[in-house]
Parts: structure tokens; C-alpha cells; sequence
């Protein structure tokens, strides 16, 4: 019984999941509220549309709910899950920063500085470090497999 508790971790019931999972989006939207007024306090304009609640907030919780689709997938489909995230989140996280930095780059939207580009990538890594820390607990890997 103890073998099977080590290889194979307490997994959260569906309603805890989906839960924490809600939670987990909250959390995230609430702390890239705060990113955003910080960096509206330090001279971001208002103008800067992707740096308001109704912009941010929506593609946080899309953000945060397709990862852990995806997250549930590879440890459904991958021999090798935890191996495979640890390159997988780091790769999509800098990828996920492309368009801000062309955003920054191409001076496109109004109010746009590189101060208020600087807080939407820290939103995405606000994003992947509550959110991967949570998916850990809520959909752990097997032991077993890594």
C-alpha cells in the first residue's frame, strides 16, 4: 500500500480541481491587477488599452484555463510529463512575450512605452508562477514516470 502511495500521489477530485483551477485564475487576474497599477502608478498611460481590467482579465483566465488543458494532456499522453514541462513552460513562456515585445517595437497601440510592455510580460510570468505551482498540486504527474 505505501509502494502505491509513492508512485502514484492523492489525486484531487474533480470538484477540488475545478476549484482550484477557478482559483488559481482569480489569483492570477488579482495579482496582474495589482502589475497594472503599478505600472499605471509609475506613468503607464491610462490610454494603454491592454493594461485595463477588461483587456487583461479575460486573457488571463483563457490563459490560465488553456494551460492546464494542456497540462492535463501531457500527463494523460507523455512517458515522461515532468521531464517534458520543465522544457515546455519555460519555451512557451518566452514565446508568449514575442508579441509584447512587438507591441513595444512597433509603438502601434496608443499610450504604448516600454514601461507598460515591461508590465505585460511581467503579467505572463505573474501568470506561470502562480499557475504552475498550482497545476503541481491540482494535477500532479505520476512519481513514477520521471
Amino acid at each position: 500500500m505505501s509502494h502505491q502511495l509513492a508512485t502514484h500521489p492523492a489525486r484531487p477530485g474533480g470538484l477540488v480541481v475545478t476549484g482550484g483551477l477557478i482559483g488559481t485564475a482569480a489569483v492570477a487576474v488579482a495579482v496582474n491587477a495589482v502589475v497594472a497599477a503599478t505600472a499605471h502608478a509609475a506613468g503607464a498611460s491610462d490610454d494603454f488599452q491592454p493594461l485595463q481590467l477588461s483587456a487583461y482579465a479575460p486573457l488571463t483566465v483563457f490563459g490560465a484555463l488553456a494551460a492546464a488543458a494542456a497540462w492535463a494532456i501531457i500527463r494523460a499522453r507523455s512517458s515522461h510529463p515532468a521531464r517534458l514541462m520543465r522544457t515546455l513552460v519555460p519555451a512557451i513562456l518566452i514565446v508568449s512575450l514575442i508579441p509584447d515585445i512587438m507591441v513595444g517595437i512597433s509603438d502601434s497601440r496608443p499610450g504604448t512605452s516600454w514601461g507598460a510592455v515591461i508590465a505585460l510580460m511581467v503579467m505572463h510570468v505573474v501568470v506561470a508562477a502562480i499557475a504552475v505551482p498550482a497545476y503541481r498540486r491540482l494535477l500532479p504527474f505520476p512519481a513514477a514516470q520521471d
